[in-house]
């Protein structure tokens, strides 16, 4: 297949590409954000293409492993907090000149959220986030680390669902 041909065929799937990154993504900018990563893929792949084969199915396909890659990619950069800032906050409990009072209300609601959790699944959380390491937290509680791990995973979830109400 020559380069014009292979660049006509893509651009004829323009259309149904679209409306296939439309319902993966439920959202017209993530879709055409897709669309166009796809079509560089393609282009950039284009000679690992192999002839006579289904070309459709060799683009959606791209589309496809590009959209969970990028859905993967997402989930492990998610956080607990609304940002890192918050993060940092309620890590590190500093001071900080340049507060709005909505801030200081958000870090409030969050310590006294933090207050209201029972001491097995509040002591683990505040250790880790004053700093200490899993296995440090499960030395000094003497506990298993796989236990320390699903506490602290679980007071995440919990602040979150008090959080959100």
């Amino acid at each position: 297949m020559t380069t014009m041909q292979f660049n006509e065929k893509l651009l004829s799937l323009q259309d149904k590409l679209k409306y296939f990154a439309l319902s993966l993504t439920a959202n017209e900018e993530d879709a055409n954000d897709l669309l166009q990563e796809t079509t560089l893929k393609a282009l950039t792949y284009r000679k690992q293409f192999v002839s006579n084969t289904n070309f459709k199915a060799w683009v959606f396909t791209i589309m496809k492993n590009t959209f969970i890659n990028n859905y993967r990619r997402t989930q492990k950069t998610r956080s607990t907090f609304e940002s890192v800032e918050d993060a940092y906050r309620v890590a590190f409990k500093g001071n900080y000149s340049s507060e709005t009072p909505e801030m200081v209300q958000a870090v409030n609601e969050m310590n006294q959220s933090i207050e209201k959790l029972d001491d097995e699944f509040r002591i683990p959380f505040t250790m880790h986030t004053s700093g200490y390491k899993y296995k440090e937290i499960a030395e000094e509680l003497d506990l298993p680390i796989g236990t320390v791990k699903s506490r602290i995973f679980f007071t995440r979830k919990k602040l979150q669902n008090m959080l959100e109400e």
